[in-house]
């Protein structure tokens, strides 16, 4: 199990495991945070699975591909550090992520 680290708009933080194989948002929805949306179940179609992904977790992470850049640049909180979480495969490299729910937009 890979333990990633969730900090909630509020700034309260909970360390939630997840198997392989999933991705980020499933994990932060299965582990009972129900503040992240995700209303399309993870199709990259919607962007309402935003997160902010630690700086120093950056070069962990895949390439974002165009479908996923399309939809941040939607939102008005996109940062530099944003992602969304259903296009986030854990794995054994993304133990110790740390990832921030962006404001709803």
């Amino acid at each position: 199990m890979v333990k990633i680290t969730v900090v909630a708009r509020d700034g309260a933080e909970s360390v939630v495991e997840a198997k392989e194989g999933l991705s980020v948002m499933l994990a932060i929805r299965d582990n009972g945070i129900d503040e992240l949306l995700a209303l399309c179940g993870g199709c990259c179609s919607c962007g309402t699975c935003h997160v902010y992904v630690n700086e120093a977790d950056l070069p962990r992470l895949p390439a974002m591909l165009d479908d996923e850049n399309d939809l941040l640049d939607c939102s008005d909180y996109r940062t530099a550090n944003s992602r969304l979480s259903c296009q986030l495969t854990i794995g054994p490299e993304l133990d110790g992520l740390r990832v921030q729910i962006a404001p709803e937009d």
